[in-house]
């Protein structure tokens, strides 16, 4: 039997530290196919800063009070990271983070931006094996020259969410997600054509779910949740003992995550600061 997971700080760095690290491969990933990018990240108190360009979702920190309570000094080095790029300075914050840190933020000028349920999972040998069952959608990973394929179907599923970062941004931002080290790009495919991707990254025993979509014409017919099971099967056999993944409190993701077993460790509130997001 199991031992039980506990929603605590434990958890949270775990967490944390998983997300920040797909983060960091991200950007990696876009310094390499991209270098006039300037994509870069740098650690700071404990915390990932990562920038992969000014409207990207991913320039941002992660896990900032979670690993050390940074100093004013500290705090003004990242800010002047994001500032001197042209970034809007954005810190996703755990509640578990340390308690100085509401503080700190209200008076250098914060704000909550976006409310994040993060979630997990405890994965055993069990993990995912209702993708045996998926009937005729099979589910595995592109491989390295389906790169293309894999982003075309991501864009194509993420399409009527993409039109403010327009369709080239979105198809790029896949293509470099399908490039990550540590990364997984998955395919779902209906008697051999792909209709649904999904990305797993894995660091420290912990697996992150994360950029699901299905083409529109072919949703409701099972391709997500072969996606969910499909990796979570793969990242049991990979030695993993945690899944997670992030969701818009009360949405669709939500609930599938919450159907397959997920519980929610906290509520991540993501800060921005004054108008550098305008």
């Amino acid at each position: 039997m199991f031992p039980e997971v506990l929603a605590d700080h434990s958890l949270a760095r775990r967490l944390e530290r998983a997300e920040a690290a797909a983060g960091a491969r991200f950007v990696e990933a876009r310094a390499r196919v991209t270098p006039e990018s300037g994509a870069e990240w740098i650690e700071v108190a404990g915390a990932y800063a990562m920038y992969d360009g000014a409207r990207s979702p991913c320039t941002q920190t992660f896990g900032l009070g979670l690993f050390a309570m940074p100093a004013a000094a500290e705090m003004d080095r990242l800010e002047a990271f994001f500032k001197e790029r042209g970034a809007p300075v954005f810190h996703e914050v755990s509640p578990l983070a340390d308690k100085a840190l509401l503080p700190m933020l209200s008076e250098r000028g914060y704000r909550p931006a976006e409310l994040t349920n993060v979630m997990y999972l405890r994965l055993g040998a069990e993990a995912g094996t209702a993708a045996d069952r998926s009937g005729s959608i099979a589910v595995r990973i592109a491989g390295k020259e389906e790169q293309g394929v894999w982003a075309r179907t991501s864009v194509e599923g993420w399409r009527e969410f993409a039109e403010g970062a327009g369709l080239m941004d979105m198809n790029e931002l896949m293509q470099v997600s399908a490039a990550r080290e540590d990364g997984f790009p998955f395919l779902a495919e209906l008697d051999g054509q792909p209709i649904a991707a999904g990305a797993l990254a894995i660091h420290g025993g912990v697996a992150l779910m994360a950029g699901a979509s299905t083409i529109p014409q072919w949703r409701r017919r099972g391709a997500q949740r072969a996606l969910f099971e499909g990796r979570l099967q793969y990242a049991a056999r990979a030695g993993c003992d945690l899944a997670m993944i992030c969701a818009e409190p009360g949405s669709s993701s939500q609930r599938n995550a919450e159907r397959q077993g997920f519980r929610i460790a906290y509520t991540r509130i993501k800060w921005v600061l004054g108008d550098s997001a305008a």
